[in-house]
């Protein structure tokens, strides 16, 4: 049993268990406290500095992403002394960084959180600098790419692949200025152990990591955030289609913790929607006619042709003629039905479903 201890942050008592840190804590309790680093999903690394507190006692700033509490402990979020660490930091962050045309953090199609900061944090304004960052070599695969210069150098990307996914397919790389997130050997991502989930896009704090397929400098407000359920299994995964215009731009999976898949997708879930607006895609049902020929119907034609034929199956040969086979894709509610229409309807025992196999 964890124990429950006393501690006061920004001067409010709080409860806490044994075993959180103070961001943790902070966050449950609406304490806000700026972060580029930290995922739930991942072991806290600290390393971006934006979430660095007071602590009694402690000479320096100390992470609240990796700072356990204990009896009374006493955290200051925004002292001057915090306020002016924050606004160095921010302003040596926004002049290594591309900029917008309003002189902040440059917006892109998945968000921008140094960008966020940027926003709510009043910084110093720096000279821009250039870090010859490492760039990556031309990259086949179909699905993910890496802009170099809006990497802030967080691991979210590589720590996700190796703690989430256990793939541990890109990593930092190379040494001072020229620190980069690359690949053993510099190989092209179909050539190492990745598995094109497309995670270190999502955990991207400021769209360096970026689908290809997707636009890149969108603004947030262009951009509808539509929930649905994916397709591709019956796993029930839930994702967020980005909508522009009535059309499906970039997928993305939903903040970690609210649903079934914890914020993770697949290759397919993630990158695999095209057939949605695909030209060749079927819109409306099609019955084949006398002449050969496939003809446009409405729902109802069609529904009352397949159950026709159905029936003529089995008046003619007996319903161990039909056989039914569901799809990994559907529902659990929907696989019930299928087997039910088999079995009350057509009288057959000649159901299955792929996923079975």
């Amino acid at each position: 049993m964890a124990e429950t201890l006393t501690i006061h942050i920004d001067g409010r008592t709080l409860v806490a268990q044994s075993g959180e840190t103070v961001l943790q804590v902070a966050k449950r309790n609406h304490i806000a406290i700026p972060t580029l680093c930290h995922d739930e999903r991942l072991d806290a690394a600290g390393c971006c500095r934006a979430c660095l507190v007071e602590i009694d006692g402690q000479r320096r700033l100390q992470p609240a992403c990796n700072w356990p509490v204990s009896k009374e402990l006493r955290v200051q979020t925004s002292s001057p002394r915090v306020q002016r660490h924050r606004a160095t930091l921010l302003g040596l962050y926004v002049a290594d960084h591309r900029l917008d045309s309003d002189g902040l953090p440059v917006h892109t199609t998945q968000g921008n959180d140094l960008r966020s900061l940027a926003q709510g944090i009043e910084f110093k304004r720096l000279l821009s600098i250039d870090s010859p960052r490492h760039p990556r070599g031309v990259d086949a695969n179909p699905y993910i790419a890496y802009d170099p210069d809006l990497c802030i150098l967080c691991a979210r990307c590589t720590r996700y692949c190796d703690e989430v996914e256990a793939v541990s397919a890109i990593s930092l790389a190379w040494r001072g200025a020229e620190t980069s997130i690359a690949t053993a050997g510099d190989r092209g991502l179909l050539d190492t152990s990745c598995e094109l989930c497309g995670g270190c896009v999502d955990v991207c704090p400021t769209g360096a990591m970026h689908a290809k397929q997707a636009p890149r400098f969108e603004k947030p407000e262009a951009v509808q955030k539509v929930r649905t359920t994916c397709n591709f299994c019956g796993v029930g995964c839930q994702l967020d289609l980005n909508v522009q215009e009535g059309k499906i731009i970039q997928v993305t999976a939903p903040p970690p913790g609210e649903t079934v898949n914890d914020g993770n997708l697949c290759v397919k879930g993630r990158f695999a929607y095209g057939f949605v607006h695909h030209d060749d895609r079927l819109r409306t049902p099609k019955i084949r006619g006398a002449d050969g020929e496939l003809h446009d119907a409405t729902w109802d034609e069609a529904l009352h042709y397949a159950a026709k034929g159905l029936l003529g199956v089995r008046d003619r040969h007996g319903p161990h003629a039909l056989g039914f086979v569901s799809s990994s894709r559907c529902t659990n509610e929907e696989n019930y039905l299928v087997q039910k229409l088999a079995r009350a309807v057509f009288q057959t025992n000649n159901v299955h479903q792929c996923a079975a196999t």
